[in-house]
């Protein structure tokens, strides 16, 4: 992606791009993609970013909703940038799949979550839904 692009995405987010939200921005996007990241992947990628620094403009990412968090009980919260048009409400939030094997998270955007009706005077801010077992790719290993 040009920084153009990068400054496009950012700024549809009312994010200012600076050069470091540029730069973990690109590296967001250049992971495989459908594949989240902790924030150690991303310490570990960019390794000249000061780790408050990361951590600060991933938390300021989040809550712009540029990307969004998944608990895939692995005990490290992951991440990954939302589509465009993503308000990372209920009903736009999908299913990830996390690979027993080798430990990656994938996002599977077109499989939405499904509905729950909750009991009344209950409601959800929020919903988590991950599946768990063998990826594509750690599949083809075991044929």
């Amino acid at each position: 992606m040009s920084t153009k692009e990068l400054e496009v995405r950012l700024k549809e987010r009312n994010i200012r791009p600076t050069a470091v939200r540029l730069l973990v921005l690109r590296e967001m996007m250049s992971m495989e993609e459908h594949q989240a990241f902790s924030l150690l992947d991303l310490e570990n990628r960019l390794d000249t970013v000061d780790k408050s620094t990361l951590y600060r403009t991933i938390t300021h990412f989040h809550e712009n909703l540029l990307i969004h968090s998944i608990d895939d009980g692995s005990g490290s919260i992951k991440y990954s940038v939302c589509r465009r048009g993503c308000d990372c409400s209920v009903p736009q939030s999908h299913v990830h799949f996390s690979c027993t094997e080798c430990n990656r998270t994938f996002c599977l955007d077109n499989i939405a979550i499904p509905k729950v009706g909750l009991p009344s005077g209950f409601s959800y801010e929020s919903a988590n839904f991950v599946f768990k077992g063998i990826c594509s790719d750690c599949s083809k290993r075991h044929n």
